[in-house]
């Protein structure tokens, strides 16, 4: 979210674009498209495996997709001189590339790319030091998610399951917010840096990619914690997306900041792209 995207910014700056955090942005749309960030373009993979730049020169750590096939991210850019800026931009179905948010200064606060059925977005937000998940319905109303309720960790990531409830990366831990604003430990101790997430209220489950453990964890309703899926060194999952064929997509990164796509059947056999 936004304290980790300043994070990476920071690091840009210091250090050159291997340093950087990964992006966890990897969805699909209603026709199968799949893209994915690299944090220099957005990539597009058709349903036919061709692959093409959708989105060029872009660094942006999330994307988000809604029914009708627009796809939004940002574009954060080090301006020298700890400064910095950004833009959310919106592509359409037909690959029109329009702003959402114009360039504007410093990081972004008050946008979110974790979209609910109904179409509000989340985002995280630091107030006076203390983290908190706000809400934005579609009539621009904002709201404190689960208000008063305390993390044990900076919130990382955040997803937005089916039925409308939040899944929270605190620290190792994975949390659930109700829709009711209801707060429990999903499951505990899943590893160092838990990324991208893909709740499946179809199957209960939700899919969690664990940067620091190689692997995606698939996550039962009592808790059971099952590895579906080992990236092999040098790479490590950072996204992850479950397709309505049952197919798992992983968003893999090197350690040289290197990013892929792989594809894994219900099979188990894997493609890389």
């Amino acid at each position: 979210m936004k304290h980790l995207v300043a994070s990476c910014l920071l690091v840009l700056a210091a250090a050159g674009p291997a340093s950087a955090h990964p992006g966890v942005g990897i969805v699909m749309d209603r026709r199968g498209n799949v893209f994915y960030t690299d944090l220099v373009h957005v990539w597009r993979i058709a349903p036919d495996g061709s692959k093409s730049v959708a989105v060029r020169d872009v660094h942006t750590h999330e994307l988000a997709i809604d029914s009708l096939g627009n796809l939004f991210g940002e574009d954060s850019e080090y301006l020298g001189n700890d400064s910095y800026r950004h833009r959310i931009w919106r592509r359409g179905p037909d690959g029109r590339i329009a702003d959402v948010v114009p360039w504007r200064d410093g990081f972004w606060r008050d946008y979110g790319f974790v979209r609910d059925p109904a179409g509000a977005m989340y985002w995280v937000q630091c107030p006076e030091r203390r983290c908190e998940i706000r809400k934005r319905t579609p009539d621009g109303r904002t709201t404190v998610v689960a208000p008063g309720v305390r993390f044990n960790h900076p919130i990382n990531w955040i997803a937005a399951g089916p039925d409308g409830s939040l899944y929270v990366v605190d620290g190792p831990d994975l949390r659930r917010i109700s829709r009711e604003g209801r707060v429990a430990t999903v499951a505990r101790n899943l590893g160092a840096h838990l990324m991208g997430m893909w709740p499946d209220n179809a199957r209960n489950t939700v899919h969690v990619a664990v940067y620091g453990r190689n692997a995606v964890l698939r996550i039962g309703p009592d808790g059971r914690v099952v590895p579906v899926a080992q990236s092999p060194s040098p790479w490590a999952p950072s996204g992850v997306l479950v397709a309505p064929d049952g197919a798992l997509w992983m968003l893999e990164y090197s350690t040289s900041n290197q990013a892929r796509v792989r594809r894994i059947a219900r099979s188990g056999r894997s493609r890389v792209f």
